[in-house]
């Protein structure tokens, strides 16, 4: 899967700079995301931005980007959507959303995340799209009305996070997601290897890689975090570690 993505990438920067035109793909996981930042490292012919729509998005599309076109003077609401939804009655989840959008045969690539605020959702998408999210009428049990939105009319989600503290001999990435999941660190250990944990969005199989602040951490049933301060030692020499439990 990885190699498909990687040669649609491939294709994107070259015609890209054979067009002098943005390129772009539909929307990636932050793994996804991840694995073509690594690629692009090792690219100097390629520019490479990522854009979800909104702020602190976690579905981002990747634009290649000519010559001319410096980074700061990207404008995504020339390539992506956002489309308002309320309910009239209820308060319809994530998972109402997303189910009622991709029952109108639209592909979850097309589709970006889905900002829920009571009974409005914030629906990001591609512009080949918009039209037929447009035409939902109902989500769930609840019956709902569209309109089309600027981008940067769509309000800022509020993150609820958790503070964690926690200590530790040395700030490795089974020690980390221990810490910060509340977990022994033999079966953080045991998760890592068995491919269920993510360092920054990339799959991380090394439970002594290193860990430092601002650090992404995720574990597949636990959730997400991040590694937000590196503090003195305790009076056993262990390292004390402050972290945010995304909640």
């Amino acid at each position: 899967m990885e190699d498909e993505l990687l040669k649609r990438a491939e294709d994107l920067c070259a015609r890209c700079e054979r067009t002098a035109a943005v390129t772009a793909t539909a929307f990636l996981t932050p793994a996804e995301q991840a694995a073509i930042a690594a690629w692009a490292k090792y690219r100097a012919d390629c520019t490479l931005l990522f854009h979800g729509g909104g702020t602190d998005c976690e579905r981002k599309a990747a634009f290649f980007l000519p010559f001319y076109l410096a980074p700061e003077d990207f404008d995504a609401s020339e390539y992506l959507r956002a489309v308002r939804v309320t309910a009239a009655f209820g308060t319809p989840g994530h998972r109402d959303y997303l189910g009622a959008i991709l029952g109108l045969g639209i592909r979850r690539a097309w589709i970006g995340d889905i900002l829920v605020s009571g009974s409005t959702a914030y629906v990001f998408c591609l512009p080949s799209v918009e039209g037929h999210v447009l035409t939902l009428e109902k989500v769930g049990r609840c019956g709902v009305k569209t309109a089309p939105m600027a981008l940067a009319d769509v309000p800022a989600p509020e993150r609820k996070t958790k503070t964690v503290t926690f200590t530790v001999k040395s700030l490795r990435f089974d020690a980390a997601v221990a810490g910060l999941f509340g977990l022994s660190r033999t079966v953080a250990a045991e998760r890592i290897r068995a491919g269920l944990a993510s360092l920054n969005d990339a799959e991380c199989l090394r439970p002594d890689a290193p860990v430092h602040a601002g650090d992404i951490l995720s574990l597949r049933g636990c959730g997400k975090g991040a590694v937000t301060d590196e503090g003195g030692l305790s009076r056993k020499g262990r390292q004390f570690i402050t972290a945010e439990l995304w909640q």
